[in-house]
Parts: structure tokens; sequence; C-alpha cells
């Protein structure tokens, strides 16, 4: 496909965002309106928007790639997903309301303490960063490879200008332009998914019946997999645990994802949110592995030499972009690019907002609109933009996996940590060792690292997505050799934190 036709498309569609981004941000461009949309952002938008921030680029790719080595095994963890997406709806969204929290770590000040807090804000900066930034290395690779590449343009420069463009429709109106700029590019994606099905299909000279019969009755369609606990990382158990504690640490306890509920207007119309996009969530999953068992049989009939791609990520471009027709390849861009960008913007907009109130402290602030604040407010999301250039290139030299597997693999490590602050300050009313706590979430991925290269060797035990359980559990453990009973002060702030309202339908 013509390098120039797909920066044309590129171009156009960056041009509708930023028109989106000019009638959502005028004539409110505050911190309100950046931080939490002035919490009047409606249900359906939110549920709707998230779906694309939780899928990202890495689900469009690297989901259908995997397939070949996984099979369908990857819903063990979406299955998992779903429990945690229950969990979080019930368990941590009444809390955040109560609490009245526009960034979350907020409650581990009140439960634990300054230290506390500033670690699990500094946890989220630092997973999230490395997370979105793999995420957009995902799509840059791509657009190096067939867009920029034809002109020479150095892989620098390419996210410079994906960074770039994303900061010109985000800046001003923040999470109030995000709620709908998602919305948008969720209806991208999940109609390039099905869109991108129905031509493969058609490719393959398949109906609708037969391609869901030769998606079951194909060898990439195995689901569960049982055999062989100890060292198969693919076991149900290990997918299904790890996929619940994944999704509450990365959704439930990440400020990204957790921001957008909170702009809704209270309690109840956040747990429908949360709801209606467990269930569309767990479908688009379905629709990508099917995509996955297509793509394989296509690359098969047409003699596509799946082993001479660099990693399986490359398999739905390969095929989208030099062997099928205009119309599909711009319909593959389009779900691509949507999908890359609704987690980026979303990503470098929660950056802003923790980083501001965690660490300037902007909520204690007497005059919180003051325009100083505002061009604070600026100048930090700009070096957010700044911070995941460089990890993107430090990535970029050093990845040798599936970027899926990388992301997965990076959360364990990075959000172990934060789950065992926030399971330990909701399971007991013990006391930490505030000033101890940075010590205690550096430990625990330490030890956790150790166990994780060490642990077939040592007992024949192959560790996968569970890892953050362990993490979790490690820094739980700590916390609870260092805790003390708490005082009356420390009791008190813990039956205010406590105390939930019901929600309001």
């Amino acid at each position: 496909m013509s390098p120039i036709i797909l920066l044309s498309f590129l171009i156009g569609y960056f041009v509708v965002l930023i028109g989106v981004s000019y009638f959502t941000s005028r004539g409110s461009s505050d911190n309100s309106s950046f931080f939490i949309a002035n919490r009047n952002s409606k249900w359906y938008f939110v549920a709707f928007g998230m779906i694309g921030t939780a899928l990202s680029g890495v689900t469009f790719i690297s989901v259908p790639g995997a397939v070949v080595n996984s099979s369908f095994g990857y819903f063990q963890f979406v299955l998992g997903n779903t429990v945690g997406f229950i969990l979080i709806a019930f368990i941590l969204l009444p809390l955040y309301y109560r609490m009245n929290l526009i960034s979350i770590y907020t409650y581990l000040e009140q439960r634990f303490g300054y230290w506390s807090y500033k670690t699990g804000a500094m946890i989220f900066l630092v997973s999230r960063t490395i997370g979105s930034a793999f995420r957009l290395y995902l799509v840059a690779i791509v657009l190096q490879r067939f867009i920029f590449d034809a002109w020479g343009v150095p892989f620098f420069a390419t996210v410079s200008i994906c960074l770039i463009l994303i900061w010109l429709y985000t800046h001003k109106g923040g999470l109030k332009t995000i709620v709908i700029t998602d919305t948008l590019q969720t209806a991208f994606i999940v109609g390039s998914v099905i869109l991108s099905i129905v031509f493969i299909a058609n490719s393959l000279d398949l109906n609708l019946v037969q391609t869901f019969e030769a998606v079951k009755d194909s060898s990439y369609s195995q689901i569960f997999f049982w055999e062989d606990f100890m060292g198969n990382k693919s076991h149900f158990l290990k997918h299904f645990l790890g996929g619940i504690f994944v999704t509450i640490a990365m959704t439930g306890l990440d400020q990204d994802l957790m921001q957008k509920n909170l702009s809704c207007k209270n309690i109840g119309e956040a747990q429908k949110n949360m709801l209606s996009f467990t269930a569309v969530f767990v479908s688009i999953n379905i629709f990508f592995l099917s995509m996955g068992a297509l793509l394989y049989m296509y690359a098969e009939a047409n003699g596509i030499d799946v082993a001479s791609l660099a990693t399986p990520d490359h398999l739905f471009p390969e095929i989208a972009l030099n062997h099928m027709a205009l119309l599909p390849a711009v319909i593959f861009m389009l779900g691509l690019t949507a999908a890359t960008f609704a987690t980026t913007d979303s990503a470098l907009t929660a950056l802003t907002t923790s980083f501001c109130v965690d660490f300037l402290n902007f909520t204690k602030k007497e005059n919180q609109e003051d325009v100083k604040l505002v061009r604070t407010r600026h100048l930090v999301h700009v070096g957010f933009s700044v911070v995941m250039l460089l990890v993107i290139l430090v990535f970029r030299i050093i990845n040798d996996d599936s970027v899926v597997n990388a992301i997965f693999k990076a959360a364990g490590y990075t959000y172990g940590p934060l789950l065992g602050l926030f399971a330990f300050g909701m399971a007991n009313k013990r006391a930490v060792s505030d000033k101890l706590v940075p010590y205690i979430c550096v430990i625990s991925p330490v030890l956790t690292y150790l166990l994780d290269v060490n642990s077939v060797s040592w007992t024949g035990y192959a560790m996968g997505f569970e890892l953050i359980i362990v993490n979790a559990a490690i820094t739980f453990f700590l916390l609870l050799l260092t805790s003390r009973p708490g005082s009356g002060a420390e009791l008190e702030a813990l039956a205010e934190a406590e105390k939930v309202k019901q929600p309001t339908y």
C-alpha cells in the first residue's frame, strides 16, 4: 500500500480528533475539566470509550498474533479480567466515591501516611509510563515500516510526531475531551475488527457460518489448558487468577481508567459503566482471537512465510498492508491507530493529573484555577510526553518479545506493590511503618524477580501472569511484618474511609 495514502489517512484522522478537541474544550480548559471532566460525564460514553483505552494496539496486533503459540488460551486471562472488573465495580469504586477522590492514591495518605501515598502515586507514574510506552511503540514500528521508512524518517521522529499530535488534541480539554475522542476511537476499533474479519473470511471464500466452523475446528481454537500445572505457563488457574489480579491492579488501582469512572455523576452511574464495559470487553476479545485464527489460516492458504516475521506482532499488519486490497488496509490502519492513540492520550492525561495532584498538590491550593497552575499543568503534560518518548526509544533497543507478553510481565513487577498496599489497607486495621513503605515496594519486585528467574530450577514451577500475585503477596507480608496495631487517630481515619454510601441509580 502506498505510504502517501497511509500518511494522508493519518493526517485526516488527527484533523478529526483535533476538531473534536476544539469543540469539547471551547470555553472550558480549566483544571477541573482536565482532571475529572467537571464530574459530568455520561456513563454510557465513559463505558464505550473505556473499551478503546483498555484494548490498545496491543490487543489489536499482539492478541491475534499470539494465537499461533497459545491458541485461544488468552481467553482464560479474559475470564479472569471479567471477575476483576466486577470486584472493582462493587468494592473499589464505592470507596473512591465515598472519599470524593480525584487521585485514587490519596486513599493511601489517609490510610497509611505521606510516604505510602507518594510511593503509590510514583508506582503508578512509572507503571503507566512504561505500559503506555510499550503500547505506542507497537503502533510506531508499524507506522515506521509502512509509512516513514519510505522517506528515510528516523524512528525518533516518527514517535515524536505521534506524541505531538496527541498533545495537540489533549492539552486543553484533558479528560473532558478524552471521554468524547475515546468514544469515537472505540467505534473505529470495533468496526475495524469486525470488518477485518469479514474481509479475511471473504478472501477465504467463507460465509458467516463457515467462518465460525472454520475457527472452531482449527488447531488454534483450544481455550482451556489444564495439563502440567507446574511447568505450563498457560495453565487455566495461572491465567485466570492472573487475569483477576492484573485487572484489579491495572484498572482498579490505575489512575488512568479510574479517572474516567470518577468523572461520572455518582457511584451508580460509575457501576453501570463498569458492568457495561465488561460485557463489551469480553465480546470484543472473542473477535480478536477469532481474527488471529483466520489470519494464520489466510497465511497458510496464501503461502505467507509466518516464520520469516520478526515477531507474531507483525502478522496482522503484514497481511493487511501487503496482501490485501486498499479498503481492508485502510480499515486496519484505522483500527490500529484508534486503538493505540485511545490508550496513549488517556495515559498522558492521567499521568498529568496524578503528578499535579499527588506531587504538586493542586487540590490543596487556595485557587485551583490560577493561571499559573494551568500553565504548570501544560508543562507537566509536555514533560510526560518527552519521558514517554525516551522510554519508547529504550524499549526499541532491548525488546525481543511479543509486546503483549512484555506489558503484562512489566505490570507484574510494577503494579504488584501497589496491589499489595491497597490489599493490606483494606484487609485489616493495622498501621504500617510509613517511612519503610518505599523500601518495601522496591524490595518486593526484586524478590519476585529472583523467584521468577529461579522458580523452574528450584521447584519446577514456571511462573506466568500470576507473577503479580506473588509480588503483591510479598509486599503484603513485608507490610505485615513491619506493622503495628493502629492508634486512635489512625483507626478514626480508617473508619471514615470505610463508610461507603449505597449506590444511587
